[in-house]
């Protein structure tokens, strides 16, 4: 019998805890180790922001479908990963021992690296847990009540931009509802090199798409980045040429904000020599294990993925849903053939399929694979996006509720568009 353990229960953690269950031995345990004992769809956090999603909307409770899956679910925090000992260290001074480990953690928010940034001590809001969305939404509503200049984006050493995206449409969006987006201007900040960059040098036409977003929004953008400091009444954003001299200064008036941080591995993984990069990402190989460690798999945010290209300002490549669904399928799949005493062949594809709404419409993006040179580089623009936006919204939240990592329909649309989680 091998002991599974799943460290995480985000998109990539949840999904993975099913799909494993699926394709190790019926006598192998799985088990899902996570801070809360719910499942939050974090893509829905901007709709928080502004109120057209409640919490209750977008949580799942995972008790229930982890027991109907025959997944073990072990609340609490993982203090450390002790991979000499195959075990981890929980806050609670307890050990949970593992024979192989898959490490879904997601990242840790480095607001910290930032003066002023973050909801916590800090003067921006965040998307990045329904907990900050929730604040982030009650002090929108204050906004709205004494409106003023708006700044959305991500800062340096972010490595996931659809969301800064999202956010800033969407709030533009809900203040023309409001009929007060007269009184607000607004600027968008990103460490890209220039807007639809997302960390992948772009998809398709990203850049006149998005361009052209902003400029019917009429929001302004900054770009080659460097939040300096956040101060209670304004932001000080450093501008740099290409060779990273500074072109400009700008500070911004601000009367509310919300900014993308950068991220980094969580403390439970950083600092362990093999295992994780000086940021602390994990290291992984095309069958999403670690060299020094092959018992320790990963997946999602938390993995050590190079930059595309070099940049003035540091920009993190974004592990998106499908993506991820696909490094959850390969190791679903090398699991069940290493407990079988077989070596690992599958590798994951990273094709990804995104979705990005703007409260009235949206962009949509096929790129195969996710990191170029692509075979397939697509993105089109349209009202429609919002509504399927809305749809995958509904649509995830029901297969965390059923225990369910893909369904016939998600494989038969997969199939039409060509687009696989394997190699």
């Amino acid at each position: 019998m091998a002991k599974i353990v799943v460290l995480g229960a985000g998109l990539g953690g949840v999904i993975a805890a099913y799909e494993i269950r699926k394709k190790v031995r019926r006598q192998d345990e799985v088990i899902a180790v996570n801070e809360t004992d719910f499942y939050q769809f974090v893509p829905s956090n901007p709709w928080v922001l502004v109120g057209w999603r409640d919490r209750e909307d977008i949580i799942v409770d995972l008790e229930k479908p982890m027991k109907k899956r025959h997944v073990q679910l072990v609340v609490g925090a993982a203090e450390k990963v002790e991979a000499d000992n195959k075990r981890l260290r929980m806050s609670d001074g307890s050990f949970v021992d593992y024979d192989y480990l898959v490490i879904a953690t997601g990242p840790e928010l480095a607001f910290d690296e930032i003066e002023g940034l973050g909801p916590h001590g800090g003067f921006t809001q965040s998307v990045c847990h329904i907990d900050h969305a929730e604040a982030g939404y009650k002090a929108f509503e204050a906004f709205c009540d004494d409106p003023g200049p708006v700044i959305v984006g991500a800062v340096q050493g972010a490595s996931c931009y659809g969301p800064a995206y999202e956010t800033a449409m969407i709030i533009e969006t809900e203040l023309r509802k409001r009929k007060i987006r007269d009184k607000v201007p607004m600027t968008f900040v990103t460490s890209e090199p220039y807007i639809g960059h997302l960390g992948l040098d772009g998809v398709g036409d990203t850049k006149g798409l998005l361009e052209s977003e902003m400029r019917d929004r009429h929001i302004k953008w900054i770009c080659n980045a460097k939040v300096q400091k956040v101060e209670a009444d304004k932001m000080i954003v450093e501008e740099v040429n290409e060779d990273g001299s500074t072109k400009e200064i700008h500070e911004l008036p601000m009367k509310y904000s919300m900014m993308l941080p950068p991220f980094r591995g969580v403390p439970a993984v950083r600092d362990i020599e093999g295992l994780v990069n000086p940021r602390g990402f994990v290291i992984t190989d095309k069958h999403q294990r670690n060299p020094k460690y092959p018992e320790v798999l990963g997946l999602g945010v938390c993995i050590a993925i190079p930059p595309v290209g070099k940049t003035p300002v540091p920009v993190g490549v974004p592990k998106t849903g499908f993506m991820i669904e696909s490094m959850v399928t390969a190791i679903a799949e090398n699991l069940g053939q290493i407990v079988r005493g077989k070596e690992p062949t599958h590798e994951a594809t990273w094709n990804a399929i995104c979705i990005a709404d703007f409260g009235d419409g949206g962009v949509a993006f096929i790129a195969q694979p996710q990191i170029p040179p692509r075979n397939v580089n697509w993105s089109v623009s349209g009202g429609w996006v919002h509504t399927a936006k809305v749809g995958f919204e509904k649509y995830f939240l029901g297969k965390i509720k059923a225990g369910r990592s893909e369904t016939f329909y998600e494989n038969a649309a997969l199939n039409l568009l060509k687009t696989y989680k394997l190699k």
